[in-house]
């Protein structure tokens, strides 16, 4: 019903800046909160950001706080990832989920309990 497709990874040296768009089609995505998480080689996907169906409300993993935003356009169906000083530890494939629950715990959900999935984009970030 909802596709999610991610855009703007890339490669990037530390200290850079990066902007990851996720433009959904389908439903209107108005309709979910919506989310990024990330994996790299070898780990488990874990919890970088989300944002609440109004725009309203956001959630950082503590590690990637004071330094990504994520924010949201409704009327273009898009959230997006701001990610600024960048460090070698945030290469991974980053994920752009949305769900239509309410009151889930985005730190601590795993991936079947996430309603919707994008494919990924690949941040690769050098030292």
């Amino acid at each position: 019903q909802v596709q999610l497709v991610e855009s703007g990874g890339g490669l990037m040296q530390a200290g850079g800046s990066l902007r990851l768009s996720c433009a959904a089609s389908g439903r209107t995505s108005s309709s979910y909160a919506m989310g990024w998480f990330r994996q790299a080689p070898g780990k488990e996907r874990e919890f970088v950001a989300a944002i609440s169906r109004g725009g309203t409300r956001t959630y950082y993993a503590d590690s990637v706080k004071g330094r990504f935003t994520i924010s949201r356009d409704n009327a273009k169906n898009t959230v997006y990832l701001q990610m600024n000083n960048l460090k070698p530890e945030d290469t991974a494939v980053y994920y752009c989920a949305a769900d239509t629950k309410l009151g889930i715990n985005w730190r601590s959900v795993g991936r079947d309990g996430i309603d919707y999935w994008g494919k990924g984009t690949l941040v690769t970030v050098s030292s």
